[in-house]
Formats: structure tokens, sequence, C-alpha cells
């Protein structure tokens, strides 16, 4: 297989001197880009005989030789091709442009830019420019109201990945300011703010009857993320199938396209604003909100393609540190192997994500609701909804346990008690064993 270069792929044979040129040629392009070392720049697979050392210095030059700090945007990657060893290097466009090699500060011989297949350096004028418009209000630059912060969330975060968590934290995860003060990404990377994420729940198809709206965040953003991560998980209803063969499942939205746009709205939320993300679950559809719009200088067409320009690079390294993200620009993609382009809306200030009910679960909720008119006729009338579902994944699967039931209905364990003892009462479910850990099963002989 041929490699070939382009405007967003270069290729090193090995790791050169030259590689903070290159790196800085796509921090500074539109699109950002990549570089794989172990292909020849004529496109021959050749291998690198020892990756992982030069893995290591490959991070230690660009943490270390390149300005300003490009942390949060690039990964390094070990991709073993034909059984060959090759490091890939993915780089987002930066916001803080110009980015230049550090010992040659903002000149030409510092100063590249990506162009066609080759890295230029830039001229002058074109540097001065950028610096012009340099992003100055990134919230690594603006101070915390709040000075008396403490970290012990995001440490034991740290701590379970294998990560050093020491007292330059600070300093290497980017939460100072210039004059050494906690900047904003500290307030939300700590343990306690007054940043709250919302979660709402309506009956129908509009905001008219709100039926519950849990209270999260206020809290570090990663244990934030993880929270509304666990709660739509629980609310994602599970619909169980039982054949003669085998039991299937499916849920009302998929889960890989759902837990990458609830980060990614977390991740390029534009937190300067002070206004969270929000998630609200209608009776067809989630809709996930975050505040900012499209990151300046990315095109709708860029966005769907997954050309990365992370908004918040502090928050983005952060969240990969903890292995909540994967790779720059794989986010988008991902929900788009399920969900059209049709489910983004963008404007100015918002981009939203609406992901509509699986029909095969609005199909099996109207059966559902038919299943129990049959089975218990004559008693319907007066059964909540929950009820209703109760109902048909008792029917659906007797094993099923209270624990089962509150996953997939996304109501508590107490909850369940309450309207499986309502049902009994109703003589439309009975216990079959003695404790209170048997199994229920539907009475169909009223």
């Amino acid at each position: 297989m041929k490699y070939q270069e382009s405007h967003r792929t270069e290729l090193k044979s090995r790791l050169t001197d030259v590689l903070e040129k290159e790196v800085v040629a796509f921090l500074n392009s539109r699109e950002g880009g990549e570089i794989l070392i172990g292909i020849s720049d004529d496109g021959n697979l050749i291998g690198l005989n020892d990756a992982d050392g030069d893995m290591l210095k490959i991070k230690d030059r660009l943490k270390n030789k390149i300005s300003p700090s490009i942390m949060g945007l690039f990964d390094v990657q070990l991709i073993s091709i034909e059984e060959k060893n090759v490091i890939k290097i993915s780089l987002a466009s930066g916001s803080e442009k110009p980015y230049f090699i550090t010992n040659h500060g903002m000149s030409p011989r510092g100063c590249y830019i990506r162009i066609g297949s080759a890295s230029e350096p830039m001229n002058q004028r074109t540097i001065d420019d950028l610096y012009s418009k340099r992003t100055r209000n990134s919230m690594r630059k603006i101070r915390s109201n709040k000075q008396d912060l403490s970290f012990e969330q995001l440490k034991i975060y740290y701590q379970e990945q294998g990560l050093t968590f020491n007292d330059h934290f600070a300093t290497t995860l980017e939460l100072l300011t210039e004059d050494g003060d906690y900047n904003y990404v500290a307030y939300l990377m700590a343990d306690n703010n007054s940043t709250s994420i919302k979660v709402a729940r309506y009956s129908g198809s509009d905001r008219s009857d709100l039926i519950e709206s849990p209270e999260l965040g206020h809290c570090s953003l990663v244990k934030a993320a993880k929270q509304v991560l666990d709660l739509i998980e629980i609310k994602n209803t599970v619909i169980t199938e039982i054949t003669e063969k085998e039991r299937k499942q499916s849920r009302a939205w998929e889960p890989i396209a759902l837990r990458e746009a609830i980060l990614n709205a977390l991740v390029h939320n534009d937190f300067a604003n002070e206004v969270p993300p929000k998630f609200e679950f209608f009776k067809d559809r989630i809709e996930i909100t975050s505040t900012g719009g499209l990151p300046q200088g990315l095109s709708q067409e860029e966005f769907f393609e997954g050309y990365s320009v992370p908004r918040n690079k502090e928050i983005m390294r952060i969240f990969r540190d903890l292995r909540l993200v994967e790779q720059l620009g794989s986010g988008v993609p991902r929900i788009l192997q399920t969900y059209s382009h049709e489910c983004f809306r963008f404007s100015e200030n918002f981009v939203r994500m609406t992901f509509p009910i699986s029909n095969k679960l609005t199909s099996e909720i109207e059966k559902n609701s038919k299943l129990v008119e049959g089975l218990v006729e004559g008693l319907v009338e007066g059964l909540v909804e929950n009820q209703k579902k109760m109902v048909y994944l008792i029917d659906q699967n007797p094993t099923i346990t209270i624990k089962e039931l509150a996953e997939s209905i996304g109501i508590s364990t107490t909850a369940i008690d309450k309207n499986l003892t309502k049902l009994k009462d109703k003589n439309i479910v009975r216990r079959i064993g003695g404790d209170k850990k048997g199994r229920w099963e539907l009475v169909k002989n009223n």
C-alpha cells in the first residue's frame, strides 16, 4: 500500500530535527493534520526500530519546544501497519495562532504554515496579523474569582489511571494564569464551584410539562461529566425481546453515539460565558445543547469531517488523560455512524444535537400499552406510564430483578417497590417465592 503526502498529511521515514517545523505548520493551518513517522516521503512503509523511545522524545519536544503551549492539541499514537511500527501524531488547529518554535520566536524562522504538501515559513506581516487576532479571552487567562480551591476529586481520577498528580499539577495542567493565580479552568476542575449541569425530562414533545430536573454539577467538571453519563445511561431505556434462542436488547439511543455527543458538548462548551450545556429528554427525542457555536474558523463541513479545533484545550487534555475522550476529532464521525447530519443544528451561540428515539422502542411502547390492556382488561384504567412499562418488562422477562426494572425505566428501586405493591393490590402481578427477592409474574386469568 502506498501512502501520499497532502495538505493534511506529512510522511517521515524517521524522527528528525525538523519535527517542530511540521507540527507548527499544522497548528497554524485551519484544519490541523497528521504526521506519520515510519513511512518515507515517497509513500513506502519502513517502520521504526525504537518506536517507544521515539514516542517519549516526541512528547517531550512538543511539550517544551513549541509556544504557546500545545497541550491538548495533539495525540501521539503507536499504530501497527503490516506488522511494522508507525507513530501517528494527530494535530488540531490551534486557537492561539501563531504557534512557533520557541528558540526562534515569532519570526519567519519560527512560524510555519501548511501550504499544499509542504510546510512554508510565514512572512512577518502574516505573523503580526495572526498575533493581533490571537484569542485573549481563553479560560486559561481568566482569573478565578475564588482562589481557595481544592482538587481531591481530580487527584483521585488521575491516580485511578495510574497518572502522577504531584505538587506541580496546577502548572502541568495549565490551571494557572500568567500571574500564577488559579484560572477559570482550575475553577471548573475544583471540588466545589457554582457550575450547574441541567438535565431535564418532559412528559411530551415540548417543554410545557417538566417531570423532573435533577441538579448536577457544583463539583469537578470531570465528576459532573461522570454524573451525566451515569444518569443518561439509566434513562437510555433497555427493551428486552425474548426469543426461543436468545434474549435481545435494544436501547432508545445508540450508546456509543450518545456518549460521544455528551462528552463533545461538555468539552467544547464555552464555559467562559458561564452557560453550561444542557441535556433534555422528550417523549420522542433527546436534545443536547452546548454554548458557543462552532469554534472560530471551523466550517460545518469541516466539523462533520472530524477536523478538530478544541475550544477548551485544557479541558480536552484533562479528559483525554482520564480516558473520557479518545483521539482528536473522533467524536463527530462516531456520532455520524448512527445519526445523520440533520440531527445537528448550528447558530451563532449554540450547537444542538437532536437524536430521535429509536423506531423499535417507539413501537415497543405502543405494543406495551396494547399488551397491558389485553393482559389486564378492565384494570388498565388508573395505571401510570411507569407501571405499564413494568408490566411489559415483567412479561418479557419473568426473572428480571428490581434493580434491572429501575435501570430500564429510569426510576429508583424504592419507586419500583411502591409500584409493584400497587400492581399487586390491583391483582395485576404476584410474587413467586417467599422472600422479597422472589420473582414477579403477571396475573393473566383476570
